[in-house]
């Protein structure tokens, strides 16, 4: 059975690590950097860092910080935020990132999904979908940091990313973004097996059990985590040892758990 990833998503801007709930109401949490090495000791399996203002002057500070983490890290580094064309993406990669994501850009010009597949190879490319639902119950794709509506569908949308090259799939409810009510089940679900490729469960986390829940009733390859770790309500070796005695494959991160 393939290894379930827990990832760490940290929301940078100006340098510092922020959360909000529906993408609003932003508040410091803390230092990127030292963050991110904490999360590794811990067992994090990736970390994430999402540039979420993208004005010009933030994405330099994001690639800075992404350097300074990338060269104290072992475990992969996902840069995402203001990357509008291929070089952004070289640049993401030579600043120490394994991985990019595209969001507002792959919606706007979707050939840069297929651009960096063919230069950078599938693997590094992540399609970031921003998903809310509508009052007639269609989920549909946001961009801009969550504050503009598109007319894209989101697990038609999922699949256009994956014909274009993206190698794996970051979905983020926007209505469960820091409420900790546990993710969207519905749209996660629907978008893993509209896809053959790694789709990553995103906003929403309150507790271990939704981690489990995510995984083993909506096909999650992997679990995004962020406010309930910043806040010090848990810790990643806690959240893994819950999936590990609920049958999950996990990477050991210290806990009782057999090698995965």
């Amino acid at each position: 059975m393939l290894t379930k990833r827990v990832i760490v998503c940290l929301d940078v801007r100006g340098g510092r690590v922020v959360k909000g709930v529906n993408f609003v109401g932003l508040r410091d949490v803390g230092d990127p950097v030292a963050l991110s090495e904490r999360y590794e000791r811990e067992g994090a399996d990736e970390i994430t860092f999402l540039d979420i203002s993208a004005s010009a002057e933030e994405r330099a500070t994001l690639l800075d910080v992404a350097r300074r983490t990338a060269e104290r890290l072992f475990i992969p580094l996902t840069i995402g935020g203001g990357i509008r064309t291929v070089d952004d993406v070289a640049k993401a990669l030579r600043a120490g990132a394994d991985k990019v994501s595209l969001n507002s850009t792959a919606v706007q010009h979707p050939e840069v999904l297929t651009l960096a597949a063919e230069r950078f190879g599938a693997q590094c490319v992540v399609a970031s979908i921003d998903a809310k639902r509508n009052e007639q119950g269609v989920y549909k794709v946001w961009v801009k940091g969550g504050r503009q509506e598109t007319p894209l569908e989101a697990v038609a949308w999922a699949q256009e990313c994956v014909e274009r090259g993206a190698g794996e799939i970051l979905l983020t409810s926007i209505d469960r973004d820091g409420a900790r009510t546990g993710y969207d089940l519905d749209i996660t679900r629907a978008v893993a097996k509209a896809v053959n490729v790694p789709v990553i469960a995103s906003g929403g986390a309150g507790e271990a059990q939704h981690l489990v829940d995510a995984v083993m009733r909506a096909n999650a390859d992997a679990v995004l985590v962020a406010g309930i770790l910043h806040d010090g309500l848990t810790t990643v070796g806690a959240l893994k040892q819950v999936m590990h005695d609920a049958g999950i494959t996990v990477r050991s991160a210290g806990f009782r758990a057999e090698a995965a």
